[in-house]
């Protein structure tokens, strides 16, 4: 674990890039390597001056539910982030692509809960019983890092490499939806820029909310009743450009829509 030193430094050169809009270099290199405690630790004190500076917290995302992208970066599990209220955007809405850097796309499962998760090593049933809806969404993930040159602690520390996310406006409920297999496609000004289904989120977008929410008990901050969980990607990221409309389609869920300003 590294010392405070490090990690308040590390946190505030990702501070910096939100508040100047300029990327930094990756703050791995003031960590130990592939240290996630550490990385983790530099998430904690971004989200306690947010919270402190009045950004109220909504919810989760896992992120890296894909085999190939954990491959890619040499971990064998997901990651999480936080979700904050001024991170929504509405259906439709239009969103200046400066507002995130470096955008890119992709299509989730985006599930809301009715109940806390508090219990330990709640089971898949006891998940289940804890969703109120499923919707479709889009999530706008974005890099405080140059050039997205990041590794396993770059994109934790960043807080998972969030950005913006929007939701669909007609939920569903899990009965009869079958989110497995449930098929996916993005497009982007009307042409197809990204395919995919539910299996590609580590099997099934309920495995990652269970992750989540096995994962937040260990570190103290069980999910709660009205907590908006986005569950993974269902296929490739896509960068968003000024200009460009997208809207994903998941069978099942509908569809939902961002819009590109300049």
């Amino acid at each position: 674990m590294a010392d405070n030193s490090a990690i308040e430094t590390a946190a505030a050169s990702i501070r910096q890039a939100y508040s100047s809009g300029i990327t930094c270099a990756p703050v791995r290199d003031l960590l130990p390597a592939l240290d996630i405690a550490s990385a983790y630790a530099v998430q904690n004190v971004n989200t306690k001056i947010w919270m402190e500076q009045g950004r109220r917290l909504v919810g989760f995302k896992t992120g890296l539910t894909s085999r190939s992208v954990q491959t890619q970066l040499g971990v064998d599990q997901p990651d999480f982030g936080r979700l904050f209220a001024d991170m929504a955007v509405v259906d439709g809405d239009e969103v200046v692509v400066d507002a995130v850097l470096q955008p890119k796309v992709e299509a989730e499962v985006a599930l809301v809960l009715s109940r806390d998760i508090n219990q330990e090593q709640p089971t898949m049933a006891e998940l289940i019983s804890s969703i109120a809806y499923a919707l479709p969404s889009i999530e706008i993930v974005g890099s405080r890092i140059k050039d997205w040159n990041i590794n396993i602690v770059d994109t934790i520390a960043d807080n998972a490499s969030s950005g913006l996310f929007v939701l669909g406006n007609e939920p569903k409920k899990l009965d009869g939806l079958d989110l497995r297999l449930c098929g996916m496609v993005m497009e982007c000004r009307g042409e197809q820029v990204s395919t995919g289904a539910g299996l590609a989120c580590l099997g099934h977008p309920l495995n990652a909310a269970l992750w989540l929410a096995k994962t937040m008990i260990s570190h103290g901050s069980p999910l709660q009743a009205g907590d908006i969980i986005l569950t993974g990607a269902l296929g490739p990221m896509v960068a968003a450009s000024p200009g460009d409309v997208i809207e994903a389609r998941i069978s099942g869920l509908g569809s939902v829509r961002a819009a590109f300003g300049g």
